[in-house]
């Protein structure tokens, strides 16, 4: 009996630092946040309780849905190619090629690095006057003048590049775990039958893969969605909002900043706990329709 209380003592005493941080860093934040979500509260001074008012200017607020509709676009580049980008690196550093270890470690890499430390390194190469990309085009005759590449036309196009650049190792590693879990005499009986390596891709690998690719996938799409840290030290949202991302708005609502737009200028707990809930919303829902999907692709199959 004393040994099962000591058992349950150090059990429980290990799992308190964690049970005590979801509390302070998890619930009371939640639990705040839908409560002031119903206030006019500007973060000091006075609450106004107004019932659904938040909700109601979310949904007259078109910067908001702007920055909707930008994360969508990113979050669909990002996917396109990164998925299939680690994909194919998995199935390559799958094989027997030589230096293997230090190409995985290589294209891993770029997961532990800090967000914004990538993105400070990004902005120096795509920065449109003197950055490194620039200079080496227009040194070997490519562009005749810079490009800017954080402006209006290209801006969206390269932080989904480093976003890809950021993702595609984590995800080469996932499908790289589970191809190591195919059996190698299913591809020895398909090649004795006639199977060139594209048959055993197509009727083999990916069949195999699929309750990996389909957690993957499901990962990909969240950390898509949620995405906004390198975007913000890369173009802050902009120019004039191109790159601005639902939770780089939520996160200027708690935090303004001096520039932007007149939205994100001024402190809006209140509003900004709104925004949050919706964005939240948002996020769940596509991620419960992806799974269900799946989950009835995988039963027709």
């Amino acid at each position: 009996m004393l040994n099962k209380a000591r058992s349950a003592t150090f059990s429980y005493g290990f799992l308190m630092p964690s049970f005590i941080l979801t509390i302070v860093l998890g619930i009371y934040p939640i639990t705040w946040a839908m409560r002031y979500m119903f206030y006019d509260y500007k973060g000091y001074g006075e609450e106004r309780f107004i019932g659904l008012g938040n909700f109601a200017r979310v949904m007259q607020d078109a910067e908001y849905w702007d920055s909707v509709l930008n994360t969508f676009i990113y979050a669909g580049g990002k996917l396109l190619l990164s998925l299939p980008l680690a994909l194919v690196l998995a199935v390559i550093l799958n094989r027997g090629i030589r230096g293997k270890g230090l190409m995985r470690a290589l294209l891993f890499m770029p997961t532990i690095i800090s967000s914004a430390v990538m993105a400070v390194v990004f902005f120096t190469i795509f920065n449109s006057y003197n950055g490194i990309l620039n200079q080496f085009l227009m040194k070997y005759g490519v562009a005749n003048a810079p490009i800017d590449w954080l402006g209006m036309d290209y801006s969206m196009l390269t932080v989904i590049l480093v976003a890809v650049w950021g993702a595609v190792g984590n995800y080469m590693l996932l499908f790289l775990a589970g191809l190591q879990n195919i059996p190698q005499d299913v591809y020895e009986s398909s090649s004795l039958d006639g199977a060139n390596k594209w048959q055993q891709f197509r009727w083999i690998t990916i069949p195999m893969l699929g309750p990996v690719m389909q957690m993957v996938v499901m990962l990909a799409i969240i950390n898509a969605l949620k995405g906004y840290e390198s975007i913000m030290v890369m173009t802050d949202g902009g120019p004039i909002g191109k790159t601005n991302v639902m939770f780089l708005y939520v996160y200027k609502l708690f935090f303004p900043t001096s520039g932007g737009a007149a939205a994100t200028q001024v402190q809006e707990m209140g509003y900004g706990s709104a925004v949050a809930f919706i964005t939240a919303l948002i996020v769940g829902i596509i991620t419960v329709l992806y799974f269900y999907g799946s989950r009835r692709l995988n039963r027709n199959d």
